[in-house]
């Protein structure tokens, strides 16, 4: 295993670790920090001595070949869940669930710098990022398309995505029913934390294109209040609400009984906090590859309503994971 931690974010490489955290309190005291947050909430924030504009460094990645793969949740079983949130949602219990399953394959990698740069190269995103605190264990890479949390001049947005497809041709009437549901849990969890009055929409809805899909993304924003710390606005917010479900605290009750294994970084936060600018660009943690040991994983979801076709979110599942599974197959 690589015995430097370092991190590549967004064309920056950020050297001279300082000190490895697992709570948020540090995010305040100054610094530039690199945060990686599981869904379930475990938290890691590592803060560097040293950030400047540099390629990916150079790395080897070894391909992991498709019959290698195992799903948390199978096809039946997929199914099977998305048809239990819909009967959920007609006895009132909840009304949107983002239902995920974790792929693990076996890979005799120790870290992930080589995925990493062929994620670069075959799906840009607007927030790569390439994670590796070998002290702890966490080798994480991402190619994430989605804004959870920016801050910068008292202002934080984010940016929800709800609604995959091949082309624009594939946004349905669901998607977009979905997406505006999903943009007013957000406006409601910036609202905790936000100036009374400042939370506002000003793109609603909008298609954008990537390598092999079309997204729909909204974006909103708040001025946060005065004295605000990272902890608060990590409670008013997190998990992210494209990738829970509405109410927030139903839908995570159900994703722990259908989902049989944690998602782990997928669907968390993965970014950085430069605490002396009150500057910050947290990215949800899809389009995401970590390892566990000497597993490979990444997830899969899709949001269910009352609308889904059972068949159809799985599909879309399928979909997503075809794009990633490609990038692993890689060799470079």
């Amino acid at each position: 295993m690589t015995a430097t931690a370092f991190a590549h974010l967004d064309g920056r490489l950020v050297t001279g670790l300082v000190e490895i955290r697992h709570d948020l309190d540090g995010l305040d005291s100054g610094g530039f920090w690199v945060v990686v947050a599981t869904f379930e909430g475990a938290i890691t924030c590592a803060r560097f001595a040293e950030v400047r504009r540099a390629p990916l460094p150079a790395a080897a990645w070894v391909g992991v070949e498709p019959g290698r793969w195992f799903s948390s949740l199978d096809r039946r079983a997929y199914v099977g869940g998305v048809a239990t949130v819909r009967e959920l949602i007609a006895s009132g219990d909840v009304y949107q669930v983002n239902l995920c399953r974790v792929l693990s394959a076996p890979v005799d990698a120790d870290d992930l710098t080589g995925l990493a740069a062929v994620l670069a190269a075959t799906h840009p995103s607007r927030y790569p990022a390439l994670v590796c605190l070998p002290s702890v264990n966490l080798h994480v890479c991402s190619a994430s398309p989605e804004l959870f949390l920016s801050r910068a001049d008292g202002v934080v947005a984010m940016r929800p995505i709800k609604g995959t497809g091949r082309a624009t041709a594939d946004i349905s009437p669901k998607d977009y029913a979905e997406n505006v549901m999903i943009v007013d849990m957000a406006r409601n969890d910036l609202g905790r934390i936000a100036e009374t009055g400042t939370v506002d929409v000003p793109a609603l809805c909008e298609v954008e294109q990537y390598p092999g899909l079309v997204h729909l993304v909204s974006t909103v924003r708040a001025t946060l209040a005065k004295d605000v710390s990272w902890p608060e606005i990590f409670a008013a917010t997190f998990p992210p609400a494209s990738v829970s479900g509405a109410p927030k605290s139903s839908a995570l009750r159900i994703i722990n009984d259908l989902e049989p294994v944690a998602r782990g970084p997928y669907c968390g936060a993965i970014g950085w906090v430069d605490s002396d600018r009150g500057t910050a660009e947290l990215a949800v943690g899809i389009r995401t590859f970590w390892l566990d040991g000497e597993q490979l994983r990444f997830g899969t979801g899709a949001g269910i309503t009352w609308g889904s076709d059972p068949e159809g979110e799985w599909a879309e599942t399928e979909l997503k994971a075809e794009l990633l599974l490609a990038a692993a197959r890689r060799r470079s």
